[in-house]
């Protein structure tokens, strides 16, 4: 094993950090999205909340590693042969929009969550304030419900960092792609698979560690509140 982590660190380290930032590529466009449709699921409209419904009901029961090739293989597909167009996405555009989606359907309900926790005279206050609808949100529901999301969106990052490895399907060269690749040289599959485990079992709880105090905090905080 120690000449596999000599011979093949750096490979690994550095799919390791593809793996991270397909991950935060992934969250950055799924807090978008959640943002979006949490905000739609919320609101007093039947078609809005029948939008939002939609979406996540589609894409939450669709398996990510069909998302993956619709979004990588099917999607230029239809586009190059049906239209004019001649799209071809990357490996990184088409895992970035798979786990934006697939995320954002999971977001859009944590940040439902989180608009609905706050209690519903913030927003009349506000509104008797003459604040307008999207402003009152803005600046008064918002910003409290985000306390009560953190530990939620940290935790969905967590969940987003272990569904990069279904992207391996389209060759993104992330930590088991980059695996795969070593162990067909090496053949040891033991020792690369172990390596591997440890290398995720190391970022996810350290990020699990950060989850739980943030969530510390915010609670030490509520109370003192």
């Amino acid at each position: 094993m120690t000449h596999l982590i000599a011979d093949y660190g750096n490979i690994l380290l550095k799919a390791m950090g593809q793996t991270l930032l397909l991950a935060l590529y992934g969250l950055f466009f799924a807090c978008i999205i959640g943002v979006i449709f949490g905000i739609l699921s919320v609101l007093k409209s039947k078609v809005c909340n029948g939008i939002a419904f939609v979406f996540v009901y589609l894409i939450r029961g669709v398996p990510m590693i069909v998302l993956a090739y619709f979004v990588y293989f099917g999607v230029p597909f239809f586009v190059n042969n049906y239209t004019s167009g001649s799209l071809l996405l990357s490996a990184l555009q088409a895992g970035t929009i798979c786990l934006a989606l697939n995320c954002g359907a999971y977001m859009s309900e944590i940040i439902r969550a989180g608009i609905q926790s706050v209690d519903v005279g913030q927003m009349e206050a506000a509104r008797s304030l003459g604040l307008p609808y999207w402003r009152a949100m803005h600046r008064v529901v918002m910003p409290q419900a985000i306390k009560t999301m953190i530990p939620s969106i940290i935790n969905q990052f967590i969940i987003t960092l272990k569904d990069t490895s279904i992207l391996s399907i389209i060759g993104f060269p992330e930590l088991i792609n980059a695996a795969k690749n070593v162990n067909a040289v090496e053949g040891k599959v033991f020792e690369i698979w172990a390596i591997v485990g440890v290398m995720y079992l190391i970022v996810i709880s350290i990020l699990s560690i950060i989850a739980k105090r943030l969530e510390r905090r915010l609670n030490a905080g509520r109370e003192r509140g």
